[in-house]
């Protein structure tokens, strides 16, 4: 595969060679001078730090790293914007300031290049806190243009695509990502406060299950079996439960061979949390305070204490407590007829081209589901828990004892998505083992085609009364931040190949060149 790089980059490089510096050094440090190393000289600093101290530390010396992304003046006097992760500072390389051979080096300087300044901090005739440099060092020679300074990667795919340059080029994204760690941390808290044990489980599963999705098989080539990417970590955290282990939580990634859209990505992350002696309800209080946890980090408290976020265009509300509504009542109201009238509900599947498969419970159940998918979900805008879903496609849920007809599950919606899925968990062994018979014998398509028979030995054992639940954390970082797709919230989404390895250029200020075998 040929590599691009840019001719006057190149030459620059040479001449950054020739005048015997290195342009990858494997230190940052500075040079010494008259015996004396930059190890004893000042620590790196931040940009945002500097800025934000720039009165009271008027006259020290700082240290700052970053790459130049702006550059005015050249001969005698050059001003440089570096940005590092936390912003950008002002660098004034002044001719009579810096060592002679540092200066010289500004010649081979081109935006993009990562650099190291020494000097003191003070401000500019204007008031522009500005690091007044006596050393300078080129610590990283960039051979691609950065995109144009004010508008970055204009290009949405090439933004995923290249996202190592959007994060650079633009700091609201880079705060995005922050602010993404953030939520996660603050949910990791909420966790931790109330006695949770973080965990993790296997992601390469003999059979897959624990969800309905298309899992991506390998092969284990020592063992010579079979193994699935996992589609849902819940079978082996609630092995946990059976062990003892009596509220556990994991960030999981997780892996479904579908399709891609503004909501779905085949790889994803979903925080999935199981606790003895609780239910479908107690995961109701739990996941609503994940969420108001996570939408504070996310920056969603407005002054006067209340939560909002702002997703397509569509102002929600996250203060406590959130909607709750049955399945049973929220179907009705949309679609005109019971969940249950088996007399009326032909003639509506139908009419939106959903067929029942077969004549089982679940084939039936499922195109009920697929109609509340279909007439209902488009309505449910949130935050909302449905609660008290058909028995007959929760094979993993305990059935009401009320009413069998239903399930202890509940999901969450928020931003017209289905965020979150939750049970009461089903703990008896023998009915668990007939639900996976039944999902064996109907066939369908996402679910395992084998029975977890050591998950049955494990509930055999004994595990207790249980609430279980999953949230896919890209969607709610998502709706938090205001993104549109899900791809703007991961750090490297899944995109199709691309057909051209040099792509369309960042910037067209300078032509490329190609070097090396373009076999």
């Amino acid at each position: 595969m040929a590599d691009f790089f840019h001719p006057d980059r190149l030459q620059k490089l040479e001449d950054l060679k020739a005048s015997g510096a290195d342009p990858y050094p494997a230190q940052a440090a500075f040079a010494p001078i008259d015996g004396v190393t930059a190890t004893s000289g000042p620590k790196r600093e931040l940009a945002a730090a500097l800025l934000a101290q720039a009165e009271e530390r008027q006259g020290e010396t700082v240290l700052i790293y970053g790459r130049v992304l702006g550059r005015r003046g050249y001969g005698k006097l050059a001003f440089l914007d570096v940005c590092d992760q936390s912003g950008r500072i002002q660098a004034c390389m002044q001719k009579d300031l810096v060592l002679p051979a540092e200066f010289e080096h500004l010649k081979q300087l081109n935006l993009g290049d990562i650099i190291a300044v020494e000097g003191e901090l003070s401000k500019t005739k204007v008031g522009e806190p500005t690091v007044f440099g006596t050393r300078f060092r080129i610590l990283t020679k960039a051979l691609e243009n950065p995109p144009e300074k004010f508008h970055g990667l204009a290009d949405a795919e090439l933004r995923a695509r290249r996202r190592y340059v959007d994060l650079f080029a633009n700091q609201e994204v880079r705060d995005s990502f922050f602010k993404r760690s953030a939520i996660i941390q603050a949910m990791r808290e909420v966790f931790l406060a109330r006695a949770y044990t973080e965990v993790d489980t296997p992601v390469l599963h003999p059979i897959y299950g624990g969800a309905n999705a298309k899992p991506f098989s390998t092969h284990h080539n020592a063992l010579d079996m079979q193994l699935f990417l996992r589609i849902a970590p819940e079978l082996y955290l609630k092995r946990l439960l059976v062990g003892g282990m009596e509220r556990v939580f994991e960030f999981a990634r997780v892996f479904r061979n579908e399709g891609l859209s503004m909501r779905h990505n085949p790889e994803f992350t979903m925080v999935e949390f199981y606790e003895a002696y609780s239910d479908v309800y107690g995961m109701m209080e739990l996941t609503e305070q994940l969420v108001v946890a996570a939408a504070r980090a996310a920056g969603c408290e407005q002054q006067d204490g209340s939560l909002k976020t702002i997703f397509r265009d569509e102002e929600f509300q996250l203060s406590p407590p959130f909607a709750r509504v049955t399945y049973a009542d929220v179907f009705l109201e949309h679609v005109g007829c019971a969940a249950t009238d088996r007399v009326g509900l032909p003639a509506k599947m139908a009419d939106h081209g959903i067929q029942v498969a077969n004549s089982s419970e679940y084939a039936w159940w499922k195109a009920v589901n697929d109609l509340f998918e279909e007439l209902v979900e488009p309505h449910l805008r949130g935050p909302i828990f449905v609660h008290d879903y058909p028995a007959a496609i929760c094979p993993l849920a305990k059935p009401l004892a009320s009413d069998p007809t239903w399930a202890g599950r509940f999901e969450f919606f928020l931003g017209g998505m289905e965020l979150a899925n939750a049970f009461s968990e089903l703990n008896d062994p023998q009915l668990q083992l007939a639900k996976f018979e039944e999902q064996v014998v109907d066939k369908d398509p996402e679910s395992p085609n084998q029975v977890d028979m050591d998950y049955v030995r494990a509930l055999a054992y004994g595990l207790p009364p249980a609430g279980g639940c999953g949230i896919g954390v890209d969607r709610l970082i998502m709706v938090l931040l205001g993104k549109d797709t899900i791809r703007d919230v991961l750090l490297f989404p899944h995109m199709r190949p691309e057909k051209d390895f040099g792509g369309a250029a960042a910037s067209t200020d300078e032509p490329l060149v190609k070097t090396g075998d373009p076999s």
